[in-house]
């Protein structure tokens, strides 16, 4: 039987891991240490010694997760939604987005986006190709009255 200091440890140790490959939110550490079945105090411990620390901060996870996912690029809509499933509290989500909407054309992203993906199928019919690139721009979470404005666009430029 392992003393609850050693169950402690390990614990952290196990939080340290995760942390090393990525920042996590604190819902994420959560259920990763739950999954490994430790005890309830140990969790609350691990998460509020994390926080002390200021190895995790649901604030700056979002900031980081926000910046990258924009880099693919992805719409806004994706993001918040990979946000919550994240166990982020939507008062943050909000904050981190605000300051990010400022320097975020979602009109000339999903521009490029539709531009290119129209190229590469310009051998298909017009119709099919509006709907291949129109799936595309919603799974990546851009707007539907976005995506659909930009279509109407391009598809009479194009066609």
């Amino acid at each position: 039987m392992q003393s609850k200091e050693e169950v402690s440890q390990k614990a952290r140790a196990y939080a340290f891991l995760l942390l090393k490959f990525r920042l996590r939110s604190e819902q994420e550490l959560y259920s990763r240490l739950k999954r490994k079945k430790f005890p309830e105090q140990v969790i609350d411990s691990t998460l509020k010694f994390l926080k002390e620390k200021n190895f995790i901060d649901d604030r700056v996870f979002a900031s980081a997760w926000t910046r990258a996912r924009l880099k693919r690029p992805f719409g806004i809509r994706r993001i918040t939604q990979e946000l919550a499933l994240k166990g982020v509290p939507k008062d943050i989500v909000q904050d981190t987005l605000l300051g990010i909407k400022d320097n975020y054309s979602e009109t000339q992203i999903v521009q490029n986006l539709a531009k290119e993906k129209l190229e590469k199928l310009k051998g298909y019919e017009p119709i099919k190709a509006r709907n291949r690139v129109n799936a595309y721009l919603l799974r990546r979470g851009f707007s539907p009255e976005t995506v659909y404005d930009v279509l109407s666009k391009l598809c009479k430029q194009t066609y």
